[in-house]
């Protein structure tokens, strides 16, 4: 890799999903910011050679900025992630999804945060979520209606642990990301997370409003081939021990804060997701009765019994139903003029 050190190294986690490379790399290349180069790291799909193809097409069309490699062996998304922060040698790892779009001016924008606040571990940023086409808008996810500053320590912490789920426009510091490195939470899906509690434990968080990323909503879920993720994660589908290992894997990652690095915001972290716990139930609703109550119990015994908005997620989403509470939220959303605080069930770009 070039000796230079960009501002960015823009980590696309590739797997499958190749004729959708090529839009995404164009909508980075089409920004108005050119301190980056693009680190793709292809982790052994059945696609292998399209999207080979589609990366060596930019790295020929752009020289010393796209750089393509291939896992000998499927390491699965968590591991994947941290392979590109291994790889990459930017000042910070702007990740994208191989199936979501940079917004115009996305790297213009966080460049100016950076410039303007000190010690920025990660940059929390707004996002929009489309169908099939990039102006078939169907949500806005924007946590602040203006910029905002969180101090390193349980403020950034609390702030930005739940809003981190979402690989796509995710910006954390390169440095500080490999000194945090793990395998322990792999299979959880979540280790940017892991990196988010971490990395804030000592250095600043940062949220912009402007909408960065688009996220593609259409695209089926590919978790479940690695050794780490077999047996807890089916491709295709969210199933509830998927769920269940997901949010396990979450409490985990924070609690292990707790104990390495003695920041305990365990209870503080727990009532957000409570308060907020709609999405990570929704595909669940359909389930029988029997089925959803067995699901439910082992959310409680997790520690969200505690709360009453877990309970009235959890019963009341289920008496109506996903479609019906889908138009509730939607048009609570419509009369108050916000955007929803927990984003989309789905994680999106994870591959």
């Amino acid at each position: 890799m070039t000796p230079h050190r960009p501002k960015f190294s823009i980590c696309i986690p590739a797997y499958n999903r190749a004729r959708l490379l090529p839009p995404l790399l164009t909508s980075i290349f089409a920004q108005d910011y050119s301190n980056f180069n693009v680190v793709i790291c292809e982790d052994k799909s059945r696609e292998r050679s399209a999207i080979a193809s589609a990366a060596h097409e930019f790295a020929d069309r752009y020289p010393n900025t796209v750089y393509y490699y291939e896992n000998e062996n499927n390491l699965g998304y968590d591991a994947n992630i941290r392979n590109l922060v291994e790889k990459a040698n930017g000042e910070y790892c702007f990740f994208m999804g191989n199936d979501d779009l940079m917004c115009p001016g996305a790297l213009t924008t966080v460049a100016d945060l950076l410039t303007r606040y000190e010690n920025v571990g990660v940059v929390l940023r707004s996002y929009a979520w489309f169908d099939r086409e990039p102006g078939d808008i169907n949500q806005e996810i924007r946590y602040f209606n203006e910029e905002r500053f969180f101090s390193a320590g349980p403020e950034a912490i609390k702030t930005c642990f739940r809003r981190s789920g979402v690989i796509s426009g995710y910006v954390v510091h390169r440095e500080s990301a490999v000194d945090a490195a793990t395998d322990k939470f792999d299979g959880c899906l979540y280790y940017q997370m892991h990196l988010t509690a971490n990395i804030l434990a000592f250095k600043n968080a940062v949220f912009t409003p402007k909408v960065l990323i688009l996220c593609r909503a259409s695209e089926p879920y590919e978790f479940g081939n690695s050794p780490a993720e077999q047996g807890k994660h089916t491709p295709g589908t969210i199933t509830a021990l998927t769920r269940v290992t997901m949010i396990a894997g979450i409490l985990s990652i924070i609690k292990e804060l707790r104990s390495t690095k003695g920041i305990d915001v365990v209870d503080e972290v727990m009532h957000d997701y409570a308060n907020y716990f709609y999405p990570y139930i929704r595909e669940q609703l359909d389930l029988p009765l029997n089925k959803f109550i067995e699901l439910y119990r082992s959310l409680g015994t997790m520690g969200f019994s505690r709360y009453p908005m877990f309970h009235l997620y959890c019963l009341g989403g289920y008496a109506l139903g996903a479609r019906n509470c889908d138009s509730l939220t939607r048009s609570i959303r419509s009369l108050l003029g916000r955007s929803p605080q927990f984003g989309n069930i789905r994680q999106s770009g994870s591959f």
